[in-house]
């Protein structure tokens, strides 16, 4: 995985850090550690989950009331999950399905 580890019990930050990953290892040629930019992009996304005034009970961000992400890394993030999101299914089958459920979950 990435260098920064989410923490092993938040679902979010283990399929933010997956969908980096596979983004990162794809257009950056990186293997094992995340290019300068995507560790940026990481660490920023990390903060913002950690930070959520919603906690555990944090719906996935684009079904979320508060937009938290300043507009640069919400566009950039946003460029991530348009590419990783289909492969999610092939590379990360449980953290998908998971975010799948969690997106049906909240909010409807």
């Amino acid at each position: 995985m990435l260098g920064l580890q989410p923490c092993a019990m938040d679902p979010e930050a283990q399929t933010v850090a997956a969908m980096i990953g596979l983004y990162c290892r794809a257009h950056h040629s990186a293997e094992t550690v995340p290019c300068e930019a995507c560790a940026g992009l990481l660490a920023y996304a990390l903060e913002r989950i950690e930070k959520c005034p919603f906690g555990s009970r944090k719906p996935v961000c684009n079904k979320c009331t508060v937009h938290c992400y300043k507009p640069e890394m919400r566009a950039r993030i946003r460029v991530v999950m348009r590419f990783a999101g289909p492969r999610m299914l092939l590379r990360h089958p449980r953290l998908a399905i998971r975010h799948l459920v969690r997106s049906r979950r909240y909010f409807e």
